[in-house]
């Protein structure tokens, strides 16, 4: 059998980050006078990389030092709100146990910052069975562009075509795909109307099985 490959984006995907996601920009923004509407962080925040948020809602570009404070302030209130709230999408060890069993090479690959990866994987005890971590310090271009899941497919020595993604929103998606990998979408945050053409839809893990997945690849 050809090496075959799982690769995971994290906010919603992992686990459900998105309303603790919500709660930290609503903190961050009302700070600013602003309060953007539940329909606003659909369309302008799920998916999206820190450097889209700020200039859609600030409305201009942020770089350099002047980024990173703003974003090492929402990040943080974003670590401490879900601290002691980290947990998966059901499912999701037991099914990443399966994968490893059946010989499948793992990797994670997200658009959020390092030290957010670092409080789930070091909450739920996964990394060690990932042989691929990347997080958005790792990548010049950010979702939609392909470069974060080219570059977990070399870290894991698989070809696009023998890699499948586990997205949930638009950017990843279509990342994804622009990859040339298959794609499962994870409906955490959106409808199947509201992303990209997936090879499968699922709520949580309890969905999808290695057998599954090697059918998928085939």
């Amino acid at each position: 059998m050809k090496k075959q490959a799982v690769i995971f984006d994290m906010d919603g995907v992992i686990c459900h980050t998105n309303p603790y996601h919500s709660e930290a920009f609503r903190v961050f923004f009302g700070k600013r006078g602003l309060n953007p509407t539940e329909e606003e962080f659909a369309q302008h925040m799920y998916g999206k990389s820190n450097k889209y948020i700020f200039s859609h809602f600030l409305g201009r570009e942020f770089v350099g030092e002047e980024f990173a404070a703003l974003e090492n302030e929402k990040e943080g209130l974003f670590r401490e709100i879900y601290a002691s709230k980290v947990e998966t999408i059901p499912g999701f060890l037991p099914f990443l146990d399966e994968l490893k069993a059946n010989g499948f090479r793992t990797g994670v690959a997200t658009s959020a910052p390092g030290a957010n990866l670092e409080l789930i994987m070091g909450a739920l005890g996964f990394g060690p069975r990932m042989e691929s971590i990347l997080a958005s310090e790792h990548v010049q271009k950010h979702k939609p562009d392909p470069e974060v899941y080219l570059t977990s497919a070399s870290n894991l020595g698989v070809s696009p075509e023998h890699c499948l993604v586990f997205e949930d929103s638009y950017s990843g998606v279509s990342a994804a795909r622009n990859a040339g990998m298959q794609v499962i979408g994870v409906l955490s945050s959106h409808t199947k109307e509201e992303l990209p053409p997936c090879n499968l839809y699922i709520k949580d893990f309890h969905e999808v099985n290695a057998r599954l997945i090697a059918d998928l690849l085939t």
